[in-house]
């Protein structure tokens, strides 16, 4: 059952070949068992259990909730289970999770699933503790697209708690089975197209590319000029409005509060000094560098200029007749943990967002669809940008792609609950079957 779509399993629980609280009990089964991968920081058992009961209640009264203000709320009155808290880095800066450079599609390219970033102003803030408030939206990870349409339905709309979000009213994103993509413009960023990308990435964006225009579609290169500066311009933007958003947590209001009483600035200064791990102090202070009046003018102003110049290139894009960007997710499959701890956080992460900042910074609608399996036997995604609130245009074309590729579905079977035995035996505890 966990293997299953959401809309499969919507079925069999309205059938009644499952209740709410078995499938949380499988849920649970299955967090238990890979509890040795440190994906959950907390388990919400007995929340989950209750929000299970009450779930079958609904089935049994035909209950229909109301929509409320929060996304996770929202998810909450449709029925939906949290199960817990999934291990993250200090303030999410590293399902349903916030996308404030990549970090959606990234790891949904890199673990076989569908990753969503709707477009800026679609889906509600409020709520999500802010990183970069300009930026952050909150993304979606599922199994397939038609899922990923699911849940944004549910989620989007005006919320009179967020003021960014949309005004108009918004439909439902219920997507049509395309089978002539001839009308279609497939653009490929010519900038995009960086040294650093792994040659298996790059033979599969081209695959990719001939597959849409062997169906007919008209596949043509594009030109973001500014691409280049995205990573420096991010960096600005991103470590300035974390100063400004970590501000709050002096000690006296928010969060954790140490025990020195020395005198005010000693308390706060200890207190953020034991409350952030090195990746938020860093970003603090470079955030605090770039707002400095003498460098506000010739860094942060600067670049929101950039900032402007970026989005004006998708525009200009868009504006040209081009439908839908197709463009790869990450650089390369995932590398080996050995490997990856060989560079440090800021360099990996400028590394690997290269592909899906400047979206963020334009705020348009993105989504990473896994393609195939490297030689590896890793997952490797690509990316498909769409126009600003044409989310549902998109997904369709992502649909189509999903497809005709035919991702294998991951599977886990024999978890080890042991954690020793897999290490010793050295046993692959995912395997990927059609």
């Amino acid at each position: 059952m966990l293997g299953r779509t959401l809309r499969e399993v919507s079925v069999a629980l309205k059938q009644g070949q499952i209740t709410p609280t078995e499938l949380c009990q499988e849920c649970l089964s299955l967090i238990k068992k890979t509890k040795f991968l440190n994906a959950y920081i907390t388990v919400s058992e007995e929340v989950a259990l209750k929000q299970a009961e009450e779930s079958e209640e609904r089935y049994k009264k035909g209950y229909v909730p109301p929509y409320n203000a929060t996304v996770v709320q929202k998810l909450l009155d449709q029925g939906a289970l949290l199960m817990g808290k999934t291990n993250l880095d200090e303030f999410a800066m590293g399902a349903l999770g916030s996308d404030t450079g990549g970090s959606t599609r990234n790891p949904a390219a890199l673990c076989g699933v569908v990753g969503l970033k709707p477009t800026y102003g679609l889906v509600s803030r409020h709520g999500l503790i802010p990183l970069v408030n300009s930026m952050d939206v909150p993304g979606i990870l599922t199994r397939c697209v038609d899922d990923a349409a699911t849940v944004l339905g549910v989620l989007a709309g005006h919320d009179c708690k967020d003021s960014t979000t949309v005004q108009d009213p918004v439909k439902s994103f219920i997507l049509p089975s395309l089978t002539d993509v001839s009308k279609l413009c497939i653009g490929i960023p010519k900038e995009y197209l960086v040294p650093e990308l792994s040659s298996e990435v790059q033979s599969l964006w081209s695959k990719a590319a001939k597959l849409f225009e062997s169906e007919g579609a008209k596949v043509i290169e594009v030109s973001l000029p500014h691409t280049s500066y995205s990573i420096v311009c991010y960096h600005v933007l991103c470590t300035s409005e974390v100063a400004s958003n970590m501000a709050r947590f002096d000690g006296l209001e928010y969060g954790h509060r140490c025990d020195i009483n020395v005198s005010t600035e000693a308390m706060y200064a200890a207190t953020r000094r034991e409350g952030f791990n090195d990746v938020v102090r860093g970003r603090i202070l470079s955030g605090n560098f770039f707002l400095l009046k003498e460098n506000y003018e010739n860094y942060f102003i600067k670049a929101q200029k950039v900032r402007r110049l970026i989005a004006n290139d998708f525009v200009n894009v868009f504006n040209s007749g081009v439908d839908v960007l197709l463009t790869p997710t990450t650089l390369s499959e995932a590398v080996p943990y050995v490997e990856f701890i060989k560079e440090d956080n800021r360099t990996r992460s400028a590394q690997g967002d290269i592909f899906t900042q400047a979206v963020n910074m334009a705020g348009l609608p993105a989504v990473s669809v896994p393609m195939a399996l490297s030689n590896q036997g890793l997952p490797i995604g690509l990316q498909f940008i769409g126009r600003a609130f044409c989310d549902q245009q998109l997904l369709t074309v992502a649909k189509w792609f999903e497809k005709q590729v035919q991702f294998p579905i991951i599977q886990l079977q024999e978890i080890m609950g042991d954690c020793s035995s897999v290490f010793e035996n050295d046993l692959a505890s995912v395997s990927l079957k059609q």
